[in-house]
């Protein structure tokens, strides 16, 4: 990876982008894509679209989403403790002894989650811990206190963790589910403009809001875009580490390339274009299979309009929703030259239709 890129990448990794309160980090992103676009705009919400060839008809999107988990206040005891609402897919196992900024009308708020010591606790609290039971600390003696310092019913709170690598070869750090995502659709977009890519359609490359609550953010901006063609990606659970059921959750490994999904919403021409892409381009690449939904922003795609030919391509992750998500180098690499390489295989008018 270019030095540019990756300080890019940590840059805006390390910037929290909750879901509902992802401005600062759509900032970042659009300011780091500029220099590959024709035009952009932000919606209502703060999804960003940075556009190549806005005046063409047919309309291509390629699209990640911008939010990470999160927690609200939602109560604060007379003592000063705070108890919260969870914001997206937050897992409460994970928060003891965790730092957190909470965000505050003051600015950043530190705080931690306090957890009893093994040796104090009560039987009752060896028990797995829930969003009634974890707690945060911020340092306050009272509620008065909590309230000086500028804390409310409604303030967000982002775990602290930053990004590291491990061992040279996994990208770490917490909301790499999906701003990873982000950071590659904007790779492509660099990618045909430093490689003098000239495409016969219009491409909207897209980081939306508020997936985690419901791909609310998808939702909104396909009614606005009406593309043609979405390729969308996010990340998926690699199985290998203990505790996964192969019978279940696939036989996904990081490391061994981006996964393409099966499955209703996935158009079935568009997933075998990149199929072929792939193997054209000698890119290596999993398979996964989807029910009813990919559970990503695929499907606000898909089933937008009069539906929209769209596809998942997936970077496969470690401990997701956790502040330790892991990714192998490569698949971020192989992930973007995939979507790379597919753009330039779809025409101007690219009929997608399962049969005519």
């Amino acid at each position: 990876m270019r030095p540019e890129s990756f300080e890019f990448l940590q840059k805006y990794l390390n910037n929290p982008s909750p879901t509902g309160f992802e401005k600062e980090g759509q900032k970042l992103w659009l300011e780091y894509i500029k220099p590959y676009i024709d035009s952009y705009f932000v919606d209502t919400y703060g999804t960003v679209v940075g556009v190549v060839n806005p005046e063409a008809k047919y309309k291509v999107v390629i699209e990640a989403h911008a939010d990470e988990i999160s927690y609200f206040v939602n109560y604060v005891t007379k003592e000063g403790y705070l108890y919260l609402r969870r914001n997206g897919g937050s897992d409460p196992l994970v928060a003891p002894s965790k730092r957190v900024n909470i965000f505050g009308t003051k600015g950043i708020v530190k705080a931690v989650f306090g957890w009893p010591a093994i040796h104090v606790r009560k039987a009752e609290q060896d028990k797995a811990p829930t969003i009634e039971t974890v707690f945060l600390d911020c340092g306050a003696a009272s509620a008065d206190e909590v309230e000086e310092m500028g804390i409310h019913v409604g303030s967000v709170v982002t775990f602290e963790d930053e990004f590291t690598v491990l061992n040279d070869k996994f990208y770490v750090g917490r909301a790499l589910d999906n701003r990873v995502g982000g950071f590659m659709v904007a790779e492509v977009a660099r990618l045909l403009k430093e490689n003098g890519k000239t495409l016969p359609f219009g491409l909207y490359i897209v980081n939306a809001v508020q997936e985690e609550i419901g791909l609310r953010g998808a939702e909104m901006v396909a009614h606005r875009i009406n593309p043609d063609v979405a390729i969308v990606t996010d990340v998926t659970h690699d199985s290998q580490s203990p505790m996964y059921d192969k019978k279940t959750a696939g036989d996904i490994s990081c490391g061994k390339g981006p996964v393409i999904t099966y499955g209703p919403a996935v158009q079935n021409n568009l997933r075998d274009l990149i199929i072929g892409t792939a193997q054209e381009q000698g890119i290596a690449f999993q398979r996964a299979a989807a029910t009813r939904s990919t559970g990503t922003d695929t499907d606000a795609f898909a089933y937008s309009g009069a539906g929209v030919a769209s596809a998942l391509i997936s970077l496969p992750l470690k401990y997701m929703h956790t502040t330790v998500e892991t990714v192998h180098k490569d698949d971020v690499e192989a992930v973007i030259q995939l979507i790379y390489e597919s753009l330039l295989r779809i025409e101007d008018g690219h009929d997608f239709r399962y049969f005519a």
